[in-house]
């Protein structure tokens, strides 16, 4: 089991190669991983690992996830591929749970994640994921705001469960998606303040299905 002392011990090793004189303190990773000090005490205390922000600070530093959670070298990696899964993470899309969101471009960080781990995440280690944020409240509580979510880009055929990205000429949302007998799409939240939404198929096109996620702090 993962342990979140040993985890921050590395991210403060980390830390201190970009820190001027004096030893970096858990403070210093809070602020680092922009979580609050008091919520950072709290996770310690719980042994509850921050994985969302891990993995934002991971993909802006270039780290290896496996090496920091597992002390898997990449090259190690490499030679034993079934071991790891690569996801493209795209830090700058969010696909909204109320309004439009920008569409998917190119500009995504590629990190490599251990497949015990995106087993526990996600239920798979296979496919074509990416990852992205939710903006908005329209699916809590099933998906917070701030959330991180995984999409299988290969699952783009409607089916009677599961949560979906649709790409529409608002822009990108995240929802429950319902064809009806009259061929019309229904855009479904799962909080039920938010009324469903109807388009026709010419103003639907389905990105993905969500297989995980990680919620926000």
């Amino acid at each position: 089991m993962l342990r979140f002392n040993e985890v921050i011990e590395k991210l403060k090793d980390i830390i201190s190669e970009s820190k001027l004189g004096g030893k970096v303190f858990d403070k210093d990773v809070a602020q680092a991983l922009h979580i609050p000090q008091a919520t950072f005490a709290t996770m310690k205390k719980r042994n509850s690992i921050p994985y969302e922000e891990i993995l934002e600070f991971c993909a802006l530093k270039k780290i290896s996830v496996n090496w920091l959670f597992f002390d898997q070298a990449v090259d190690m990696l490499k030679a034993e591929t079934e071991k790891f899964f690569h996801i493209r993470y795209f830090a700058d899309i969010r696909a909204s749970a109320g309004g439009g969101a920008d569409v998917f471009n190119e500009s995504y960080e590629m990190i490599t994640i251990d497949t015990k781990i995106m087993h526990t995440i996600a239920g798979t280690g296979d496919g074509d994921l990416e990852a992205i944020h939710i903006d908005g409240e329209s699916m809590e509580p099933t998906l917070k705001d701030g959330s991180i979510v995984f999409v299988d880009r290969s699952k783009t055929i409607i089916d009677k469960e599961g949560i979906f990205i649709a790409s529409t000429t608002a822009g990108l949302f995240i929802k429950r998606i319902r064809q009806r007998a009259d061929g019309m799409i229904e855009l479904i939240s799962d909080n039920k303040n938010y009324a469903p939404e109807v388009l026709s198929p010419e103003e639907v096109a389905i990105v993905g299905k969500v297989v995980g996620n990680i919620e926000s702090v």
